[in-house]
């Protein structure tokens, strides 16, 4: 079976606890760790990762992004977490869970910085690169151990030892014969993990497993397959494929191929995306504004995080809503200017919201970006109603530029002092 040390990458024998040459408890060994290709890269606590990376006094502390009046939770290193604090929840019980934590104001255009430097080390493995947003990414590096004189494991493991060394961020790889399980792979040893699932124990795997691991399946999806008596993998298989066809339309034909670990979607870097959206289920109807507030600003800056990991901006905002008797309710806004920016999405979907309070409670709510463009074509004119607008954006992009000529510590936001 072979075997290797994810630190130092030296070949080892599988029953070894610790490497025989660095004595780190690191070593992974699978019956295909060399035959697989396909891979899911995910940062761990990125925003929090970096905060830490830039201010050294933050770690071993709980550090929160998100506050403000927005209110709600952007994302939580693993201290945090340990205490129970996780993404979307109101700050108010992020608080008084974890009451000591260090709460940090986003800065999207740091992160988006980092996130292009982690691009272009994954360029250097292979140019099949399908980026999910700024912090996670599908990798395809089938074929590719002639020339990198290893095969894709151990190159996947001198990637994340890269970005460690060089940019200060750790990641967790997830590693199968196809996206879905890759993506399933990534998440079962964070942080710092390397999980991989191989072809012949697919069926093994998943048996028992719940629904909730497969990707897109929401608050809202799970509802509707628990009415079914649909709680697991096993419960999936059980159910013919017209019937779930039939059932939950499309959805039910990709969930009778998944029940059975299959996905033949390619990894592709050039696939079109016609629309770039987020969106959550609350597990309670509300009305309330500064909650409903919080959660737009969580979508609209990871609709932002994923149109730049992309390079795109969008020329039309949209808000989605569906109301406490299912009911939905979208309302769209044309910008003059395609934009990317987290604060131009926030504020077109924000008012939205505003147009359509009377509808409330709602149940879900959603932000989307379309007519998307190349990101060099965004916030070029400016508002001529929020002058504000244009310097922010200047700022932004100048800011960008320091950073790669010079380096992420050239230039700070005050605000990042706090």
């Amino acid at each position: 079976m072979p075997a290797f040390c994810r630190d130092c990458t030296s070949p080892n024998e599988p029953d070894q606890r610790r490497c025989a040459v660095c004595g780190r408890p690191r070593v992974v060994s699978h019956p295909e760790l060399f035959d697989l290709g396909i891979a899911h890269m995910d940062c761990d606590a990125f925003y929090a990762s970096v905060e830490k990376r830039d201010n050294p006094a933050l770690e071993g502390k709980p550090v929160i992004i998100g506050g403000g009046r927005r209110g709600v939770v952007s994302t939580a290193c693993y201290v945090a977490r340990i205490q129970g604090v996780r993404s979307a929840m109101p700050m108010f019980q992020a608080l008084k869970l974890c009451p000591d934590a260090v709460v940090i104001k986003p800065r999207m255009e740091v992160y988006a910085a980092v996130s292009r430097q982690i691009r272009a080390m994954m360029e250097d493995l292979t140019p099949a690169i399908e980026p999910l947003s700024l912090d996670e990414a599908f990798l395809d590096l089938r074929g590719t151990a002639r020339l990198h004189g290893a095969p894709p494991a151990v190159m996947l493991a001198r990637l994340v030892q890269r970005m460690r060394d060089e940019l200060g961020v750790t990641g967790s790889i997830g590693l199968s014969h196809n996206k879905f399980l890759a993506k399933i792979a990534s998440d079962l040893d964070k942080p710092r993990g390397f999980s991989v699932i191989g072809e012949a124990e697919t069926a093994d795997f998943l048996r028992g497993k719940s629904v909730r691991l497969i990707w897109g399946v929401g608050q809202a999806m799970q509802t509707s397959l628990e009415a079914a008596g649909i709680r697991t993998f096993s419960d999936l298989l059980r159910w013919e494929r017209t019937d779930l066809h039939a059932r939950f339309g499309a959805m039910g034909d990709r969930l009778w191929h998944l029940a059975r670990g299959q996905d033949r979607r390619r990894v592709d870097a050039r696939s079109p995306v016609k629309s770039i959206s987020n969106e959550t289920t609350f597990f309670e109807d509300t009305g309330d504004p500064d909650i409903l507030d919080g959660h737009i600003w969580r979508l609209a800056e990871k609709v932002s995080d994923r149109a730049k990991a992309r390079q795109l901006a969008g020329r039309v905002i949209t808000l989605k809503l569906k109301r406490a008797n299912h009911s939905s309710l979208t309302r769209r806004q044309s910008l003059r200017d395609a934009s990317q920016m987290a604060d131009t999405i926030y504020r077109t979907a924000r008012a939205l919201m505003d147009g359509a309070a009377g509808e409330a409670p709602f149940r879900l709510i959603g932000v989307g970006l379309s007519d998307l463009v190349p990101e060099s074509a965004a916030d070029l004119s400016g508002d001529l109603l929020d002058p504000g607008a244009a310097r922010r954006g200047e700022a932004e992009r100048a800011s960008d530029a320091i950073r790669r000529r010079f380096g992420e510590g050239a230039i700070l936001k005050g605000r990042a002092l706090r």
